[in-house]
């Protein structure tokens, strides 16, 4: 038996039509992550026994009823959490079935409420269907706006991270065309402080170099292509320096990733998705984390989608998977 006080991070399975299972196996092989946390996974016990094989893993299935029974598991066993009992027609490859949408949903409620009454000390998150989950009932555009609502909050960003870059989204999951009227100097100046807090406990530093972005070309070139510049970023920069924040901007996307990839900030803030995670892709495609800050309970998450083409086969890569499961371990530990 392997009991100890190591953190439980909860992994939600993810869509078991995807390569959650898979990675989720993938990565319980590891010893750097069994030796540093105990794992706990919620989801569906076909779908796991599935990817073993997929994987030609030896690792065995140990269905638990207790977040704290997974303590207690044997060596060389996963500790389960079984919340669906779909079938094999549920869940085919490459497929999003209403069946596992709804599954989905309840995996990421479950495991919210184990961090919320502290039976977890985390939660790690593989990949979902939006599709799958939409067509269950459960319209949200991802993760995060789910989980905020849960977790009862509205002051939250969505940030992705690696070694090098970390980028906090102004906006998230929108319609380019509706992000304009969304950037607003509330909603930046409150990305800006809640991206600061978690770039400090992300790295150690009080007071962590922020790079804001501009949202127009040029900084919107004295107002030729924009105003939002001077009239909303601008204003909202001023401010968090004036709460002893140290943000600089409105800078240029074009120009300000070659400085930040070289380690010039600590953190940036983007006014939009693919402003910011084109180019950490880029740089961090195998190793980024997505992590949700603001929120009363921690959680991280590989930063790839369900991978359908990828489903069934093994070939699946892990290593963001770790990745989130090492930075909510050591988010446990400094909590």
């Amino acid at each position: 038996m392997n009991i100890c006080t190591k953190a439980i991070i909860a992994i939600t399975m993810g869509d078991p039509s995807g390569i959650g299972p898979e990675i989720i196996i993938k990565a319980l092989q590891s010893p750097e992550i069994i030796n540093s946390c105990t794992p706990l996974v919620i989801g569906d016990r076909l779908a796991l026994e599935r990817a073993l094989v997929v994987c030609g893993s030896a690792l065995k299935i140990h269905k638990i009823e207790a977040a704290a029974d997974a303590r207690s598991v044997p060596d060389g066993c996963i500790p389960l959490l079984a919340l669906s009992h779909l079938t094999d027609s549920d869940m085919l490859y490459g497929a999003p079935t209403v069946a596992a949408g709804d599954a989905v949903y309840r995996y990421i409620c479950h495991a919210v409420r184990l961090c919320l009454d502290g039976e977890v000390a985390a939660m790690a998150t593989a990949p979902i269907s939006k599709e799958a989950m939409h067509r269950a009932g459960h319209d949200y555009p991802g993760h995060t706006e789910l989980l905020a609502e849960l977790c009862g909050t509205n002051d939250f960003v969505m940030m992705l991270a690696g070694d090098v870059l970390r980028v906090g989204l102004v906006t998230i999951h929108e319609a380019l065309s509706d992000v304009p009227r969304l950037v607003t100097f509330e909603q930046v100046l409150k990305t800006i402080r809640i991206t600061a807090e978690g770039v400090m406990r992300l790295t150690g530093k009080a007071r962590p170099k922020l790079a804001v972005l501009a949202l127009n070309p040029h900084c919107g070139e004295a107002g030729k292509f924009g105003t939002e510049e001077a009239e909303i970023i601008g204003p909202a920069i001023s401010a968090a320096k004036s709460e002893g924040i140290d943000a600089e901007g409105p800078l240029s996307a074009d120009t300000l990733f070659y400085f930040a990839g070289q380690g010039a900030y600590d953190g940036v803030v983007a006014m939009y998705h693919d402003q910011g995670l084109i180019p950490l892709k880029m740089l961090h495609f195998d190793d980024a984390v997505n992590i949700t800050l603001g929120l009363p309970i921690i959680r991280t998450s590989v930063d790839h989608g369900t991978a359908y083409n990828l489903a069934g086969s093994g070939m699946a890569s892990e290593k963001s998977l770790m990745a989130a499961l090492r930075m909510a371990t050591e988010m446990a530990r400094v909590q």
